[in-house]
């Protein structure tokens, strides 16, 4: 089951799901609106390989936006910081940023519980668009969950996207498949 609004506010007075900075304009029926933050990255190799730690370089977006093009994957970051206590977060796309042809998240949707953190963006788009930094760029759909966690995402040994930030985070699948 979906959260609503009324939902939304009352567990974040419980403090089971934090959001910042909150304004109460970004709040809607089902969801909360996050913003694209200021820094993307890239990765500096061409050609990835999952089995080793590929680096990155950082870049702000200027004040006259930034324009993507299409081929390339751009790493982004939500300006927002949240933690979900007791529910599943989803980030999904917003549509006004679908119809410009961009895609926040290659399989990256959903968060865990005990996610604390920024969201990191896998953005590509399918023509050449111009973005900036603060534009609303997602949407947070907090679901329900079944039955009790036993470690959540914050505390579990090995995970591996827990350091706090304000910049995107290169995929760490190296961790996972060592050859």
């Amino acid at each position: 089951m979906i959260l609503s609004d009324k939902q939304i506010l009352r567990e974040m007075k419980r403090g089971t799901i934090v959001i910042r900075p909150y304004k109460r304009k970004y709040l809607g029926s089902n969801s909360y609106d996050v913003h694209l933050g200021e820094w993307l990255a890239m990765y500096n190799e061409e050609i990835l390989d999952s089995c080793k730690h590929n680096r990155i370089h950082y870049f702000r977006i200027p004040l006259e936006g930034l324009i993507l093009v299409p081929s390339k994957l751009y790493l982004g970051v939500t300006k927002e910081y949240t933690e979900t206590h007791r529910h599943v977060p989803f980030l999904e796309g917003k549509s006004s940023i679908g119809r410009l042809g961009i895609d926040i998240h290659a399989t990256a949707g959903k968060g865990d519980v005990g996610f604390c953190n920024t969201w990191t963006l896998e953005i590509s788009v399918r023509q050449p668009v111009r973005i900036y930094a603060g534009m609303p760029i997602g949407q947070l759909i907090y679901f329900e969950i079944s039955g009790e966690v036993e470690v959540p995402y914050s505390l579990k040994k090995g995970a591996k996207y827990n350091k706090r930030g304000i910049k995107p985070v290169e995929s760490m699948m190296w961790k996972n498949f060592k050859r």
